[in-house]
């Protein structure tokens, strides 16, 4: 009990020295520039230390579950050599995940709203919902579709530059085309659709795909997943957006 408090307490004091660089350019913004006190101080101390908490149990909730799972599971699939069901897996991961996504959600809700006001959706509560629910959808299918390709790159040994480059082509073709109340969406998910949940498993997935296939490099093979879950969804939102 004693070791996993020390534990704790050690991310935590990380926790505050990564946050140190956004505290500083808040104060040098606030007490410089603005010349204003801060507003609610006490509790804007208590926030940053709930933030630097959470932080620190997020991480450690990382290193012992989600990165541990992700690599044991992509290893057992890739020693049974049950390709199909690694695919499947790769895919539902990716959907799973991007769905249940905390940013994507407040983005897609965010997002939502400014439909509202654009008169693109109608002001009720049910249709913000449905609205909301088919960006998450479309986003998560994205996912999981580029978790695909780059999980048969990773099999295939194919170069993942010329996938990325071709993939970041086909994007930058299809902006012209894509209504403009849905293009900048569409590049915001790109962003966000990579954040706390996703990427350790994501990252974890390829890292335990490429240690189990002989011949190729943790280092230089099982990274790039996470490339092709932020490329996929501009590319999804855009063609939502023409079709819809």
């Amino acid at each position: 009990m004693k070791e996993v408090v020390l534990a704790l307490g050690k991310l935590f004091l990380q926790s505050l020295r990564d946050l140190l660089p956004i505290i500083g350019v808040i104060a040098v913004f606030q007490l410089l520039v603005l010349r204003q006190p801060f507003p609610d101080f006490t509790q804007l101390v208590l926030g940053t230390l709930l933030v630097a908490a959470g932080l620190a149990l997020f991480v450690r909730g990382l290193e012992l579950g989600l990165f541990p799972v992700g690599e044991n599971m992509a290893y057992a699939f890739a020693r049974k050599g049950s390709v199909a069901w690694l695919l499947v897996f790769a895919f539902a991961l990716g959907f799973g995940t991007t769905v249940a996504e905390p940013a994507l959600i407040a983005v897609a809700n965010k997002a939502t709203t400014a439909m509202v006001g654009a008169g693109l959706v109608a002001d009720t509560d049910s249709a913000r919902f449905a609205a909301a629910w088919e960006l998450r959808v479309v986003v998560g299918l994205a996912v999981g579709v580029g978790l695909l390709i780059g999980v048969i790159r990773i099999i295939k040994g194919w170069p993942m530059h010329i996938l990325i480059s071709i993939a970041y082509l086909f994007m930058v073709a299809l902006t012209p085309f894509a209504p403009r109340e849905i293009m900048a969406i569409a590049y915001d998910f790109g962003a966000v659709t990579t954040s706390e949940i996703t990427v350790p498993l994501v990252a974890a997935l390829g890292v335990g795909l490429a240690s189990s296939i002989k011949g190729r490099n943790p280092m230089v093979d099982g990274f790039g997943l996470v490339a092709f879950a932020s490329v996929m969804p501009m590319i999804f939102v855009m063609a939502y957006g023409m079709l819809s």
